[in-house]
C-alpha cells in the first residue's frame, strides 16, 4: 500500500519535524508500505502555503491511505489534508 504522511511542520524545529516524519516513514516501511512524505520538497520562498498544499494534494492522490501523525489537529495543512483525503475516499491511518 502508498501512504502519505501528514502532520505538523510549520513552526516546529526542522530537526524535530525530520525525526517525527523519519519515524512515521520507518513505522510504515517495516510494515511493507511504500512511504510519501511533504518533508521531502524543497522550500521555495516564491511558493506559498496554497501552492504547496497543490502538491500534498497531489501526493494523497497517489496513495491509499494517509498516515496521521498524532499533532496534526495542531496543523492547518494537515486538516485540509485530512479532509481531502477524506472528500478522495483514502484510508485514514492514526499514530
Amino acid at each position: 500500500m502508498k501512504v502519505y504522511v501528514a502532520g505538523k511542520i510549520s513552526d516546529l524545529n526542522k530537526e524535530r519535524v525530520c525525526k517525527m516524519f523519519k519515524k512515521a516513514e520507518n513505522f510504515l516501511l517495516a510494515k511493507g508500505h511504500d512511504v510519501l512524505i511533504p518533508i521531502v520538497s524543497p522550500e521555495y520562498k516564491s511558493l506559498s502555503h496554497e501552492d504547496y498544499m497543490h502538491i500534498c494534494y497531489a501526493m494523497i492522490d497517489a496513495c491509499d491511505a494517509v498516515y496521521m501523525l498524532d499533532n496534526w489537529r495542531e496543523s492547518a495543512g494537515a486538516k485540509l489534508e485530512y479532509e481531502y483525503a477524506c472528500s478522495k475516499n483514502k484510508e485514514i491511518i492514526y499514530e
